[in-house]
């Protein structure tokens, strides 16, 4: 008896991540999921300096002020609630220092730069089609940090407007680093708060827009994160208590499912070695003056300088 529909899931055959790939993952929270991922198994990956972007039009700014070199200065933050903000940025770049959110800020703008540059793979995930527009400036906003939602317009970005802003995305890129490829995608993560209608409403817009741009010949390809958790994963129970944010489960699930679409099948060998090693570092021994404890360390060791001599840029 067949209990569940499977999305199929070609491999890309002829541009997989291994242990050579350079990723940068972009966007929501879900892209940091994957991120997390990549990074426990020692890919070399890096993710949103400007923390998590939700929508298209922020993640195209933060590209064009990152290839610019834009130099952020006090006129691009404002202070609220004894802390200094960016529009540009998620709060995890506030601080109650102007120097430091300064800091931050360009810090941001120079890893961007630089990753841009040396990927050869780039992980967009879009989380939503609604923004919010500042009044006074006349600018969508990548985070609001709280300000009074009287100052901001809502808006639902069309179809053409963000694939218009994943064109942009794509070109800008591209004069920088013509070969890379770049691997778009939906969020699973309900945004509720903008209402149940008006999030459905928001994912198609994302989706149709993608795949106006989509073009394996070109090294643009979509993965279906979004199509696994509302198909194969159709049950509450593969939600966190918010019934918002999908649970370990279903990342762990969407992620096996990027192995098999995504990642070499010469790395799984490797990503098995790191797993075992990752787990062997959490071990918490009964006895840690036993033998058989040094025993242990001196193998886990042994297996740590063995994969970092073939693979100097993985650290434990």
């Amino acid at each position: 008896m067949k209990l569940q529909t499977h999305i199929p899931f070609p491999k890309e055959t002829r541009h997989p991540i291994d242990y050579n790939s350079k990723i940068f993952l972009l966007g929501s929270c879900f892209s940091e999921n994957i991120g997390n991922q990549l990074e426990y198994y020692k890919f070399q990956s890096s993710q949103n300096p400007f923390g998590i972007l939700f929508h298209p039009k922020a993640i195209e700014t933060l590209i064009s002020n990152a290839i610019n070199k834009k130099a952020y200065s006090e006129e691009d933050i404002f202070d609220l609630n004894e802390r200094y903000h960016c529009f540009d940025a998620h709060s995890l770049l506030s601080s109650s220092s102007k120097k430091e959110i300064l800091q931050n800020l360009n810090q941001g703008i120079q890893l961007t730069n630089q990753q841009l540059q040396k990927s050869t793979h780039i992980v967009i995930t879009l989380g939503t089609a609604w923004v919010y527009r500042d009044i006074e400036s006349d600018r969508i906003v990548a985070n609001c940090h709280k300000v009074p939602q009287k100052k901001f317009l809502k808006e639902l970005l069309s179809v053409e407007e963000i694939a218009e802003s994943l064109d942009a995305i794509i070109a800008l890129i591209r004069d920088i680093n013509p070969k890379v490829n770049f691997i778009f995608t939906v969020s699973p993560v309900r945004h509720l708060k903008d209402g149940f209608i008006e999030n459905q409403r928001s994912k198609a817009h994302l989706i149709s827009a993608i795949h106006q741009v989509v073009n394996p010949r070109n090294k643009i390809f979509y993965f279906p994160s979004y199509e696994v958790m509302m198909d194969e994963l159709r049950d509450y129970r593969f939600y966190n208590e918010d019934m918002i944010h999908p649970n370990q489960t279903a990342i762990n699930y969407i992620w096996e499912k990027f192995v098999k679409g995504w990642i070499s099948e010469a790395s799984h060998h490797l990503m098995k070695e790191v797993d075992s090693i990752q787990k062997r570092l959490l071990h918490k021994p009964f006895n840690p003056k036993s033998e058989e404890h040094k025993i242990f360390l001196a193998k886990l060791a042994k297996d740590k300088t063995s994969i970092s001599k073939a693979h100097p840029h993985i650290i434990f």
